[in-house]
């Protein structure tokens, strides 16, 4: 840590010329114009925060309210919907309609919830020892799909058998 106190701010920048001597980049005295760096009187980002989530300023309420779990394309439309809101950018909105926002999208079961919903549903399955319980046991498809070719995202990468022929044509 002492080292990196100890460095320069500013790294020397050099290059090699062709007879071997060291040319320096940088002048010995270096100006700033003041007239292009931004002036900021205080920090004003504002990341609006839905449903546990904060969800980003810079698109429109139809796709920020998207970064929530378990609100996709069609709960985010009925959402506007319900409240009556054109789709505008995030950041646009004013602090009583993202209260309206928010009270909107706590009524759906989001985030948390229903991560919990769905892990008591497949924990059901397990113990009831049912095929959809012992599928999600084996992190095998539960819904009748084909395993010989298919189903590598639940099966895993491919395991070669050692010994194993491949069939003459």
């Amino acid at each position: 840590m002492a080292n990196a106190m100890a460095m320069p701010a500013v790294p020397v920048l050099t290059n090699l010329g062709r007879g071997g001597e060291i040319n320096s980049l940088m002048p010995n005295k270096c100006y700033i114009s003041t007239s292009n760096v931004p002036k900021f009187a205080g920090l004003n980002i504002r990341c609006a925060r839905v449903g546990g989530v904060e969800i980003p300023n810079n698109k429109k309420i139809e796709y920020s309210l998207q970064y929530i779990h378990g609100i996709g394309r069609t709960t985010a439309r009925q959402v506007l919907y319900d409240l009556g809101m054109e789709n505008k950018v995030t950041r646009e909105l004013n602090e009583s309609e993202l209260t309206r926002v928010r009270d909107e999208v706590s009524k759906y079961m989001i985030e948390g919830d229903l991560r919990r919903f769905n892990n008591l549903a497949i924990r059901r399955l397990i113990e009831i020892q049912c095929y959809r319980g012992r599928r999600h046991v084996a992190g095998l498809p539960c819904r009748g799909q084909r395993t010989k070719n298919n189903c590598r995202t639940l099966k895993g990468k491919r395991v070669s058998i050692a010994g194993k022929k491949k069939a003459p044509k």
